[in-house]
């Protein structure tokens, strides 16, 4: 971990930005139609320091789905503020930094979704994924959760899955991480936050099919099912060799080839984005190569999976697969 002495010394990339929100949001579930049940943010300045820090409830007006890993129930939600209460103290705390986030994708998105509901837009044009930021650094890390993060700057967990704490142990490790970053003169993975690709009705909470979307065409059914349209992503190589097939039982491999099919109740780009992230390889297409198909409807007679049965490819469906996301044994080597 770099010494203030070190930082002292160090001359500050003058392209850096001016300040940091570190966030971390709790929520219902990973669907389009899930609601944050708390969030956190840690205001950080310039190069990283700590300037304050704001958590608060959030009544989601729906079931708060898994309680046992937020710990949040109907009973203590129920006198909690919406979020159409609370969003113009968020916005104080988000305007005009980087959103920081671990995973930064599903927050912002979960974010992005809480502010369409409210008829608002979140005051803030870029984020930053401290995954993206551990592997520029190549810290050696075993995987990239959290707890991982922390423990490479021994920073210690009080409250997992306690937005305010989890946004602490982060704004703890992102400290050293962006200092090093700065002593390297390292260019940081910023992304641009984009408004939302699909309109979503304040009162249902659902996309309206046929409104005209952020990108300026009609948000009809496209890639990912009714209601949404993105843009294809180039997605980077995967620098794993292919270890061959998933045996069911086992668990996944980096490396292995992944092919999606059919609808999915978590936004399709997030599930991709979590596959390569755990150094998986995800695959447009079904061949001899692929490792594993993942279907919520396996007797559907798509291309995919009549291929994969063609192949003798194994399938799992979301749920499955979201269970060997989280525990992915490393490439060999």
């Amino acid at each position: 971990m770099l010494d203030d002495s070190t930082t002292a010394a160090t001359t500050w990339p003058t392209a850096y930005p001016q300040g940091y929100a570190v966030v971390d949001v709790e929520t219902t579930g990973l669907a389009r139609d899930d609601r944050i049940v708390s969030a956190a943010v840690y205001r950080l300045d310039t190069r990283g320091d700590v300037q304050d820090h704001w958590y608060t409830l959030v009544n989601p007006e729906r079931d708060p789905g898994p309680v046992w890993i937020h710990g949040l129930t109907s009973e203590v939600l129920e006198g909690a503020p919406l979020f159409g209460e609370i969003v113009d103290a968020f916005s104080e705390r988000l305007d005009g930094r980087v959103l920081v986030a671990h995973n930064a994708l599903f927050d912002w998105s979960m974010i992005s979704r809480e502010y369409a509901r409210a008829g608002r837009t979140a005051p803030v044009q870029q984020r930053l994924c401290t995954i993206a930021l551990a592997k520029e650094l190549r810290l050696p890390l075993t995987n990239h959760k959290l707890e991982s993060l922390a423990a490479h700057f021994g920073v210690v967990q009080q409250r997992a899955h306690h937005a305010l704490d989890d946004a602490r142990v982060l704004a703890e490790a992102f400290r050293p991480s962006l200092r090093a970053a700065a002593k390297d003169g390292l260019r940081l993975p910023l992304l641009e936050c984009r408004p939302l690709t699909e309109w979503v009705d304040t009162a249902t909470s659902t996309p309206r099919v046929g409104q005209q979307s952020s990108y300026g065409r009609s948000a009809s059914y496209g890639r990912y099912g009714a209601g949404s349209w993105r843009p294809a992503r180039k997605r980077p190589a995967c620098p794993y060799p292919n270890p061959g097939r998933y045996e069911v039982g086992s668990t996944l491999r980096q490396g292995m080839r992944v092919a999606f099919s059919g609808d999915t109740s978590v936004d399709r780009e997030l599930l991709e984005d979590r596959a390569i992230e755990a150094g998986l390889h995800v695959a447009t297409s079904v061949s001899r190569l692929t490792s594993l198909l993942v279907t919520n409807d396996p007797d559907a007679a798509t291309s995919k999976s009549l291929k994969a049965k063609q192949y003798g490819t194994p399938i799992v469906d979301e749920a499955g697969f979201t269970q060997l996301l989280r525990d992915v044994t490393p490439a060999d080597g």
